[in-house]
């Protein structure tokens, strides 16, 4: 699977900031016990169940620190993992090794969480010809990573900022004075090229989101019932999409609503991490 933060030029910069949060002068303690160069190895672990992803940001954690630090890795990102497998080996400085373990399981656990998530949640959706989206609910500063991490997990990814897309939601719609005028102001505003979404409450705005010419509606926080009475008003003139508390829970609700696509929040900002650790760190006495 290409890996989009591959080349991403930011993506540096906040595995650097990360780093500079966490020794913002010395690592105390492993300069304490080990002052000076020595090479060593250290096992990746997995702790449970779930599915790997950010392997490569894992990497790369601990090749700011020190360029010679390499990672052996057995899985990809994207694999199934299972409790006590050993997921890949890191060999360099033992200095880096300590100093960046925090930092490298922080983006790996997080990721692979939200991938594990994000996978069981596609799997409650086979059979339907519903698609799973994200949302802008990430971790400040954590958007690249999150948002991949949802690809790995099998979801799609919805607008990635402000800059990418029009959704006119509630208070854009009461600002404009209704769902007519505000899709209106969208199209004089932005090029024909772009899609124009507009979030919806009930049955009435629905309506006036057809009429007004609407390239999706998002359908939020809608009972069942409405949401199939939606998708039958909308008739295929529009795309549609629900939204509003969805999670692992109670995403199979919507299955037989005929909606073409279903965003949760839940997938970002309430999956659990996937346990793994960093064990069995020791010197390597002989250059093999």
């Amino acid at each position: 699977m290409l890996n989009p933060i591959s080349g991403v030029l930011n993506a540096d910069d906040l595995i650097k900031s990360a780093l500079r949060e966490d020794i913002s002068n010395e690592d105390v303690s492993t300069n304490a016990v080990m002052p000076d160069f020595r090479k060593g190895s250290v096992q990746l672990i997995c702790k449970q169940e779930g599915v790997i992803c950010g392997l490569e940001v894992f990497e790369r954690t601990f090749k700011i620190l020190d360029g010679r630090t390499w990672v052996k890795a057995f899985v990809k990102d994207g694999d199934d993992v299972q409790k006590g497998e050993l997921l890949a080996e890191v060999v360099g400085d033992i200095r880096v090794l300590l100093s960046g373990e925090r930092v490298a399981l922080n983006y790996l656990q997080r990721m692979s969480g939200i991938a594990t998530y994000t996978r069981q949640m596609v799997k409650l959706l086979e059979g339907s010809k519903t698609r799973l989206l994200d949302t802008r609910k990430t971790t400040p500063n954590m958007r690249i990573f999150e948002k991949y991490a949802v690809k790995v997990g099998g979801g799609d990814n919805h607008r990635y900022n402000l800059s990418d897309g029009i959704l006119l939601k509630d208070n854009h719609i009461g600002a404009a004075g209704g769902v007519k005028n505000a899709v209106q102001m969208a199209k004089k505003y932005a090029s024909f090229v772009r899609k124009i979404e507009v979030e919806v409450e009930n049955l009435e705005m629905v309506s006036e989101a057809v009429e007004a010419g609407a390239d999706i509606i998002m359908l939020d926080n809608m009972s069942v019932a409405d949401m199939k009475a939606a998708v039958k008003l909308i008739d295929g003139r529009a795309l549609t999409e629900c939204s509003g508390n969805v999670t692992r829970e109670n995403i199979a609700q919507i299955l037989d609503t005929g909606v073409d696509f279903v965003s949760s929040g839940a997938l970002t900002h309430s999956a659990p991490i996937l346990d793994l650790s960093l064990k069995n760190l020791h010197p390597i006495l002989v250059e093999e």
